[in-house]
Parts: C-alpha cells; sequence; structure tokens
C-alpha cells in the first residue's frame, strides 16, 4: 500500500466567482465534487481523481444533507442579487437539486441495483485511461489510488444490497451485474499494461510495481463482490427492477424536467409510430422496383397478410446489402463526416467548431461500450478532442455474425450515425455547450436536450437536402427515427403495464424493423434502465416545439401572419417561413449550454 499522498498536477479550471450566484454556485460544486468525485473525474475536475466517494450508508445521509443546506440556500437568494441569466440558472438548480433528493432519498437504485457498484467502479478506471487530459504521473497515480480503493467500494456495496421495504434487490440486475464485473478486472489489467508501455519509456518507472501490488487485492476484492452476488444477494433477489407507475412517472418528472405523464408521452408515441410506419410504406412502395427488381411488388395474400410490412422488410434488407468491409468502416467515416461539414458549410447551417475531432478504431477495452459512439471532454477539461469511436465487427466469430454486424451499420446507417453522432449532432452541440459562460448549464448537461437535439438536428439535415438524391437514406432515416419512438413506447411500457419479453420484440421487430440482436439488447437495456429511452423521442418533439414557435414570432414580425408556418405532417418538412433563418435559430438554441429544454425555450421566448 503506498502512503505517499495524492498532489493533483492539473489546476482547478473553474473561472473565479464575480457575483453572489456564482459564489454560492462555486461552493455548491466544491461539495458536489467531494460527494461524487468519480463524476467530476469525467466532468473535468481533476483534485479529486484518486477518490471514489463515501458508498455507506452515513455517506447516502451526508450528501441528502448537502441537498437540503444548499437548497435552502439557493431558495433564499434575494432576488435583487440575481441577474436574469442567474434567475434561470437558479431554477436549474433547484430543479438538480430536487432531483438528487429524490435519487437520494427516493428512488435509492444502489441499495436494489449491483449494477450500480460496478458501473461506477468500470467509470472510475475508464477515465482515468480513456484520454490524456493530464500527464502520466497525475492519472496514473490517481488509478493506484483508486485500485487501492476498490476493495471499500466493494464492501460498501455488499452491505447496501439488501433491498428497500417495497423493493428488493433486482435479479436481473444481479446477473448483469455478474456477467459485466469481469470488465472492472479487464481495466485493472489496462491500467497495468499502460504502465509497463510508460515504464519502458522511462516515464514512472516505480508506478508499475505499486500497481502491480494493488492489483492482488482488487482482485480479491472483486472476487468476493462475485462471490456475494452470486450467493447471497442473489438468494435474496427477485423480479428485473421495474418501477411501477408512480415510481415510473415521479422519476420521469426529474428526467423530463416535466410535468408531462406518461399516459399522455404513450399516446403521443403511439400516434407518431403509426405515422411513421405509414411514410415507410409509402416510400418502400416507391423504392420496390429499384431494390427488388426481379421480383414483384409483394401482394396481400389473406386478411391476416401484413403486406404492407413484408415490403418494408423486403427493401430494408435490400438495402442493407450496400455496406463496407470491416477495414473500410474507418476511412468510410471519416470522409462521410468531411461531405457532412462540406453541407453544412455550403448552406452557411451552423458554426463548425474548432475543437479537434478525430474519429478512429475503439480502443479494445472500450469497444464493449457501443458500435459508434461519441467521447467528448467535460466541460472542464479544456483543450481537449473530442473522440468518434468507430468499433469493427470481432472478425474472429463466424462469417454470418460479422455480415449481420455490418448489415445493421449498413452505409445509409452509417451515414446518420455520422450526423447523430458527430456533425451536427452531439459532439457539434457539446463543443458549443462547453463554450457557454454558464457553468450550470454547461456542467449539468440534461440527457434530453442531448438526445433530443441529436435526433431533431438529423430530421433538418433531411429536410434540407442532405442526400437528398438517396431515397434510400430518408427510409433509413425514417428507420432511425421510429426506433426512437419504439425506444419510448417500450419504456413506459415495461415500467408501467408490464410489458413481456415476446411484447416489446414484437414492436421492435415487426413493428419497427429492428434486426432481433439489436432488438434483444434493447430488450435488457429497456429493463436495466428507466425513463432515458423516453429522451430522445420527446426531446425531438420539444426542440420541433421551439422551431415552431420560433417560425411564429418569425412570421409575425414580418407581417405574414401564422398560416405562414404550415402544421407539420410528422415532424418537421416546414419549409420556408418569412424571416426565419435557420442558421441563426439552431446556434441560438445551442449556445446556452446543455439546460433542460423547457429553460431554453424560456431563453428564447424572452428575448425573440
Amino acid at each position: 500500500m503506498t502512503t505517499e499522498p495524492f498532489v493533483s498536477l492539473v489546476e482547478d479550471t473553474r473561472p473565479s466567482p464575480a457575483t453572489p450566484f456564482q459564489h454560492l454556485f462555486h461552493a455548491f460544486l466544491d461539495d458536489y465534487f467531494g460527494a461524487y468525485p468519480v463524476w467530476a473525474t469525467l466532468t473535468g475536475h481533476h483534485l479529486l481523481d484518486h477518490q471514489w466517494g463515501d458508498f455507506s450508508e452515513s455517506g447516502r445521509l451526508a450528501r441528502l444533507a448537502m441537498v437540503d443546506e444548499h437548497q435552502r440556500s439557493f431558495r433564499d437568494m434575494p432576488e435583487a442579487d440575481l441577474s436574469a441569466d442567474e434567475r434561470i440558472d437558479r431554477g436549474i438548480m433547484l430543479e438538480l437539486l430536487d432531483h438528487l433528493r429524490f435519487e437520494e432519498g427516493v428512488l435509492r437504485e444502489p441499495s436494489w441495483d449491483p449494477l450500480a457498484y460496478v458501473y461506477v467502479a468500470g467509470s472510475g478506471l475508464f477515465g482515468l485511461l480513456a484520454r490524456d487530459y493530464a500527464p502520466w504521473s497525475h492519472r496514473g497515480k490517481a488509478f493506484l489510488h483508486r485500485v487501492q480503493g476498490l476493495a471499500q467500494v466493494f464492501e460498501d456495496a455488499r452491505a447496501n444490497l439488501l433491498g428497500l421495504p417495497d423493493r428488493p434487490v433486482s435479479l436481473l440486475h444481479t446477473d448483469t451485474a455478474l456477467s459485466q464485473l469481469p470488465g472492472v478486472g479487464d481495466l485493472i489489467d489496462e491500467g497495468i499494461a499502460e504502465a509497463q508501455r510508460r515504464a519502458e519509456a522511462g516515464e514512472e518507472p516505480d508506478l508499475l510495481a505499486a500497481l502491480q501490488d494493488a492489483a492482488g487485492p482488487a482482485r480479491e476484492a472483486l472476487e468476493r463482490f462475485r462471490a456475494a452476488l452470486d450467493t447471497e444477494i442473489r438468494g435474496r433477489a427477485e423480479g428485473d427492477g421495474r418501477l411501477g407507475p408512480g415510481l415510473f412517472q415521479q422519476k420521469l418528472h426529474h428526467t423530463l424536467s416535466s410535468d408531462l405523464g406518461y399516459a399522455e408521452l404513450r399516446s403521443r408515441a403511439r400516434r407518431d409510430y403509426e405515422l411513421v410506419r405509414g411514410e415507410m410504406v409509402r416510400l418502400s412502395r416507391d423504392l420496390w422496383a429499384t431494390w427488388k427488381p426481379e421480383e414483384p411488388l409483394p401482394q396481400e395474400t389473406d386478411e391476416n397478410d401484413d403486406v404492407d410490412s413484408r415490403i418494408v422488410r423486403g427493401v430494408l434488407d435490400a438495402i442493407a446489402t450496400e455496406h463496407r468491409r470491416p477495414d473500410e468502416l474507418l476511412e468510410w467515416c471519416q470522409q462521410e463526416v468531411a461531405r457532412i461539414e462540406d453541407f453544412c458549410r455550403e448552406r452557411s447551417l451552423i458554426g463548425l467548431p474548432d475543437e479537434a475531432l478525430r474519429i478512429t478504431w475503439t480502443p479494445v477495452f472500450m469497444r464493449a461500450y457501443g458500435r459508434a459512439f461519441l467521447d467528448s471532454p467535460g466541460p472542464l477539461d479544456q483543450g481537449q478532442s473530442s473522440y468518434f469511436w468507430i468499433t469493427p465487427p470481432d472478425e474472429s466469430g463466424p462469417p454470418e455474425d460479422v455480415e449481420s454486424y455490418l448489415r445493421e451499420d449498413n452505409d445509409r446507417m452509417l451515414r446518420l450515425l455520422c450526423i447523430h453522432e458527430g456533425v451536427p449532432g452531439h459532439y457539434l452541440q457539446l463543443a458549443w455547450s462547453n463554450r457557454s459562460p454558464s457553468l450550470v448549464r454547461s456542467i449539468f448537461s440534461n440527457g434530453m436536450f442531448a438526445e433530443g437535439w441529436a435526433v431533431y438536428v438529423t430530421q433538418v439535415m433531411m429536410d434540407l437536402g442532405y442526400g437528398g438524391d438517396d431515397p434510400a437514406l430518408m427510409l433509413n432515416h425514417w428507420k432511425f427515427y421510429l426506433r426512437a419512438i419504439t425506444n419510448a413506447i417500450m419504456d413506459v411500457e415495461i415500467h408501467t403495464a408490464g410489458m413481456d419479453e415476446a411484447a416489446a420484440m414484437e414492436l421492435m421487430v415487426e413493428g419497427g424493423f429492428q434486426e432481433p440482436d439489436e432488438a434483444r439488447a434493447k430488450w435488457l437495456r429497456a429493463r436495466l434502465t428507466s425513463t432515458q429511452l423516453c429522451t430522445y423521442y420527446l426531446g425531438s418533439l420539444e426542440m420541433w416545439d421551439m422551431e415552431v414557435a420560433a417560425r411564429q414570432r418569425a412570421a409575425l414580425a414580418s407581417g405574414a401572419g401564422l398560416d405562414a408556418v404550415p402544421a407539420q405532417r410528422i415532424v418537421g418538412d416546414l419549409g420556408e417561413t418569412p424571416g426565419f433563418e435557420y442558421r441563426a435559430h439552431l446556434e441560438s438554441v445551442i449556445r446556452h449550454g446543455s439546460p433542460p429544454i423547457k429553460w431554453v425555450a424560456r431563453i428564447l421566448g424572452h428575448r425573440n
């Protein structure tokens, strides 16, 4: 065990507070980072990179007391001490503190969800290895301290995982934690391998031996936790952690920052589900002769024959044959992002970030996290690159699995992913967000804002003609959007109405035209999480609501009247509106950080 104290080599990058509100927020962040140091690392605050936080019951009670203290402080601030922007930020903070109280005092996932500990352990180690935000002497020593602290994390986990009076430990989450726990050991191995590479280059040679010494007790702690999960904890576990209507509605309120009821959300999603399927049927009937020239258009055989679905599936299957080879994926995505950027420049659609976007193969130890995804720097990690990771298929497996992988991520789906994850999706939006002068809005990024923007702006690109010469791209786009809708329906149905696997698979595969492997993975994800799968669909709708409101304001100001803004047939496709300029609107939406969408709508409504 090392006795050498950790000394951060990275300075606190937060600007010095200048107003009473900023002083209060700075003090809150000090306490918040101390309570959640793994989250602090991912945010870009690196003074606590060596810590895990206190997962004991006393730690939970201390966090609740912290929430109460800061909520009183923000609530009691005199209005006269606040600027207009600070009044918005205070509203966001009061909602955040309500959410924290719900998480720590009501939902209490660490009492019934073993995955919570696997996730924090993986994130706490992964965040120190994934990017070069600091010298290895900082990251490596922080990694050593966290490896040494793993035993306490899992001891606390074992003590906490007793369930709640009305909520037993989830059997599904327990079994999934057992399957994912080896990944924490893999990260320890990756850290040692990195220390080995650095030592061979003459960098921190003593750190390698210290890490090797610390790895033994850490692996023993992992094994003790695995054994406890497999026996005593699994023995008292049951079910799959579904929240039920009441708890789901409470969590939905906090996730969405909205009073929207889940029944209304489900009703809206069901309506749009039918509309989008109808559009896909229309497009597929038009495309059949192009993609299936040797086959006549299918006709209905009897009253039970869903011929429309057969037509859509047939065209999608034909389109999926156009895909890259595994070794071509990276270069193809690099070229596609460049094409998208050219499109945005030619139309002066939106300001492109100066921050670097590196499109590269996913590191091996990260490949379980997804096929194509963005890893952006935290808002306090100044000058760091964003990484668009591309994960190749595992070619050591059966050839049919490789082909299935490539068919799902075919050329058209990759084009859409490059928009969604890259430009003008997550990468662009987060780069703009990190420039926001409001730390409240950049640090406490709202997931529905981020996912809603990515879904919304993909439709904007289609409306403005990106890929307009390729109807097959539009068909795949509607499939992509239909997935967001089925995500929301399934999220609500699983947690409030007991949806079973057969119904979920029918919704996704038969209704949403998804591949069975993709749908099975989503069925698992939808039970392991709650409310997050609603954010793509509802977030995009709220983005469209903001655009319609902006168009209406522009039409009124120009004297054209509200009739100049047509009703949406599904979403988007609004054409020209007098006085409305896309670039001005899009940049006005994303320049305010990533707060809950309602706060941006309020800002834009007041200022326009």
